[in-house]
Formats: C-alpha cells, sequence, structure tokens
C-alpha cells in the first residue's frame, strides 16, 4: 500500500504543517510549557518541530533555548539584520522612553522615516501608510486596487500566501485546508512550471492573460494581478531577472493593478536589488512592506501613486492606531541604516553566491537535490526522490528539517509539495556561519537512508 500512494506521487501540503508540531497526535511527555500553551491557545496554537522548542534569547544569527542549546537561524527573515541587533535595540529604547503616540500627531521621527524609505522607491510611489502587519498592508493594497480598478478580480500563483485578513485569506491558496477559493480569485502556476527556462517570460505572460480571460468569463472584472517577486511559498523562483516584465505589461493594459508584495523578498534580502521587483525592471502600481522593517518590531506598509491613495481616501476612511508609531519609526529607521553602514545588501550577494556554489557542489555529490535556485540570502533547496528531479520528496524535506534542529540549526519549508527548503538566514550573516549550515545539511542528509 505504501508504495501504491508513493507511485501516486505526494499530495499538496499547508508550508507549516511540514515542520509543525501536531498537537492532535497526542501531548505525550510534553514539557510544562507545550502543555501550557496548547491550553492557552488552543487550535490557533502553531509550533514548530515534533518537539517544541523554547527560546529565550536570541543574538546575531543565533538563537537559543531554554535548556542552552544554540540554534542557527536560517528561518526567520523577521530579524534582517541579525537578532537583537544593538542599533535596533539602542534606537528603540531611547525612542518609548521619549515618546510613543499614533499618527494623528506631527512627530520628526516618523517623518524622517518615511523620506528615508521614500527615498528607497521609485519617485511615483510617493505616498506610504503604515500599518502594523503584512497582511493589514496587503488588505489594504486590495481594497485600493478595488477601487482603481472597479473590479474584484484577483490573480495569485497557485501556492501564494499573502496574509490572514479575510480579504487576504481569500486570495492565499497554501493557508486554505478544506475550503476553496472564492470565485473572484483565480491563480496561474509559479514561474517554473509556466514553461521552458527560455522562454518562462512568454509563457508566464500567457498565463497571466488565460487568467484574466477567466475572471470574465465568471463575470468579474480583473482588478489586480499580487505576487511576491521571489515566489517564495511556491518554491522560490528567481530567475531569470526580468522574466515578470511581460506579465506585468499584460495586467496593465488589461485594465489591473500589479501589488508587489515585498514582505519577504525586500529590504535588500536578494542581494542585487533593494526590492525584489527591481530585479525584474518592473513598476508596481503598489508594493506591500512588513517582516523585515522593524528587525522584529511588528510593523508594516505600503507605498503607492498619491492619486490611487486620493481615490480610496474620497470612499473610505483609513487610520491605524498603532501604525506609524515613533517606536516603529526608530526601529525602520535604524535597520535602514544598519543596511547601508553594514554593507547588507552587498554581504547577501556575497554570502548567498558562496551557499549557493557550495549547495550545487554538494547537489553533484547527492542526488536527491534537485534544484538550487533563487538570489542572495534568499534561497530554495527542491529535495526529490534519489535520481528522479521531476519526484518531489516532501517526506526527505521534513526529515531534513527535523534532523537540522537537532544538529542546530533552524529552516523551513515552501512549495506545493512543501519539498524545498527555504534559506533565509539574517542579512548579517557570516561566511564561519554560511558554512556550518551547509556543512550540516550534508551531515543531515547522508543520515537519511534514500528511499
Amino acid at each position: 500500500m505504501a508504495q501504491k500512494n508513493r507511485d501516486a506521487g505526494p499530495a499538496a501540503r499547508q508550508i507549516l504543517d511540514m515542520n509543525a508540531f501536531d498537537a492532535a497526535a497526542g501531548m505525550g511527555a510534553a514539557s510544562p510549557s507545550l502543555k501550557r500553551r496548547i491550553a492557552n491557545v488552543g487550535a490557533a496554537a502553531v509550533l514548530f518541530y515534533r518537539e517544541p522548542i523554547e527560546v529565550v534569547s536570541a543574538r546575531g544569527s543565533w538563537m537559543t533555548a531554554a535548556d542552552g542549546k544554540r540554534y542557527l537561524d536560517f528561518y526567520n527573515n523577521v530579524p534582517s539584520v541579525g537578532h537583537s541587533h544593538p542599533r535596533v535595540v539602542a534606537d528603540v529604547t531611547d525612542q518609548i522612553a521619549r515618546l510613543n503616540i499614533n499618527t494623528r500627531y506631527l512627530n520628526s521621527v516618523v517623518d524622517r522615516y518615511l523620506d528615508a524609505l521614500k527615498a528607497k522607491f521609485p519617485d511615483a510611489l510617493s505616498n506610504v501608510v503604515l500599518s502594523c502587519s503584512g497582511s493589514e498592508a496587503n488588505d489594504l493594497a486590495v481594497r485600493i486596487a478595488a477601487t482603481a480598478s472597479g473590479g474584484t478580480g484577483i490573480i495569485v500563483t497557485e501556492n501564494a500566501y499573502h496574509g490572514n485578513t479575510s480579504i487576504i485569506s481569500d486570495i492565499s491558496p497554501s493557508a486554505l485546508k478544506r475550503r476553496g477559493l472564492p470565485d473572484h480569485v483565480v491563480t496561474v502556476a509559479a514561474p517554473a512550471h509556466a514553461g521552458q527556462r527560455n522562454s518562462i517570460e512568454n509563457a508566464f505572460a500567457a498565463h497571466i492573460e488565460r487568467a484574466i480571460a477567466e475572471l470574465e468569463r465568471r463575470g468579474h472584472k480583473f482588478s489586480a494581478f499580487i505576487c511576491d517577486s521571489i515566489f517564495s511559498s511556491d518554491g522560490v523562483y528567481a530567475d531569470p531577472p526580468g522574466f515578470l516584465r511581460k506579465a506585468i505589461d499584460t495586467v496593465h493594459k488589461a485594465g489591473g493593478l500589479y501589488i508587489a508584495d515585498e514582505v519577504q523578498p525586500g529590504f535588500a534580502r536578494t542581494g542585487d536589488a533593494f526590492w525584489g521587483f527591481a530585479r525584474h525592471d518592473v513598476m508596481p502600481d503598489v508594493v506591500t512592506m512588513g517582516k523585515p522593517m522593524g528587525n522584529g518590531f511588528p510593523m508594516a506598509g505600503l507605498a503607492t501613486r498619491p492619486e490611487l491613495l486620493a481615490r480610496f481616501c474620497e470612499e473610505t476612511g483609513y487610520f491605524s492606531t498603532f501604525g506609524g508609531n515613533p517606536v516603529a519609526a526608530a526601529a525602520g529607521m535604524a535597520v535602514l541604516e544598519v543596511i547601508a553602514e553594514e554593507r547588507l545588501q552587498d554581504n547577501a550577494l556575497e554570502k548567498g553566491a558562496h551557499i549557493k556554489a557550495r549547495l550545487k557542489d554538494l547537489a553533484t555529490k547527492d542526488d536527491r537535490i534537485a534544484d538550487v535556485r533563487g538570489a542572495g540570502l534568499f534561497l530554495g533547496i527542491e529535495l526529490c526522490r534519489p535520481g528522479h528531479a521531476a519526484e518531489p520528496d516532501p517526506e526527505l524535506a521534513s526529515g531534513a528539517i527535523n534532523g537540522l534542529k537537532d544538529r542546530g540549526v533552524m529552516i523551513g519549508a515552501a512549495g506545493r509539495f512543501g519539498n524545498t527548503l527555504k534559506v533565509r538566514p539574517p542579512l548579517s550573516l557570516s561566511e564561519e556561519e554560511a558554512d556550518i549550515f551547509v556543512d550540516r545539511l550534508a551531515d543531515t542528509l547522508s543520515g537519511i537512508p534514500a528511499s
């Protein structure tokens, strides 16, 4: 029976399921801390690993558990410039001791940050709205697009994740467990599955064109195409740079907006550009941001053209009590300054290239590594059945995730089948830490028998 199931191919999986603790399987010898969390949060508890880790501190690329074990963090893109970066800590501490209030009052700290952030965008995107989470930013972006386009039809990739508000859960296929997508949402395959590499630009644009036609057939006017430009939840597809251009032209010609979700690829992570969309030389109508903005302090936002925001605000008021508060602005400003002063974009490019080269060398020795792809310090390692690159092996990925955890490395999964390891260490990663990761991955894979 096991052979029959395997031959049928793996089922699509939620990404979080790949390394999530399963309370339904029984608590067994669960720690008091774990029992307490499950009792408090119930079914909404999301914890990583078969045996969850209780973390007590973190610094740079390392996290320390309650039992004293240290873990190299290749999972979290939130502390983008490194856990507990002293500059961010100092600036946040200083600001919260001075003032923390909402944005109904003028404050130079907030506007200094807005000016610095806007300087990272094309001139046309000159209005910024700050919020507390990427979900809120994407929710507002979709509402802005609906007002501008007069439509509600949305196109997303087939395993996308964009957040957890009601509107955004509806356009996040990877978040849905039992219910399907609503009628006004159409998916397209991730770029790597849209055609041969030398025709990926044309193939992906054709998929977008067909999705627009499908929305019209269903009676929904096309509103927007939203994607994160490294397609992280779909399995990390970054190359070749520029392949998005024709697709975005198709979106604009059809009267839709292009929403660039930069929550994951933004803030210098791809190395050769500050924003993921910039690698493709495309102009978004709206750019959304989150997680890495404050290095762990909750902040997010969007940048857009003034006329789009003005039209939305004519019909709907928008205000966030905590979005854009002075402490968040201080955290955000510190992040921008650290990226520049410590040359972290260059470091992402250099260390990413080093990891990629080592992983490709490892792939020549282990035919269960089907592909290594990505840009900067955002890489995907696709795992497959031995010698069969087209046959995903999510069980191997799960074994690698937990095996790396045993060896003191945290990592997550991505892709429709959850068979792609997602590499996202802090931008401050050292070469020594990069080598620790690759060495421990090699050791982990060598300890998992080929199936």
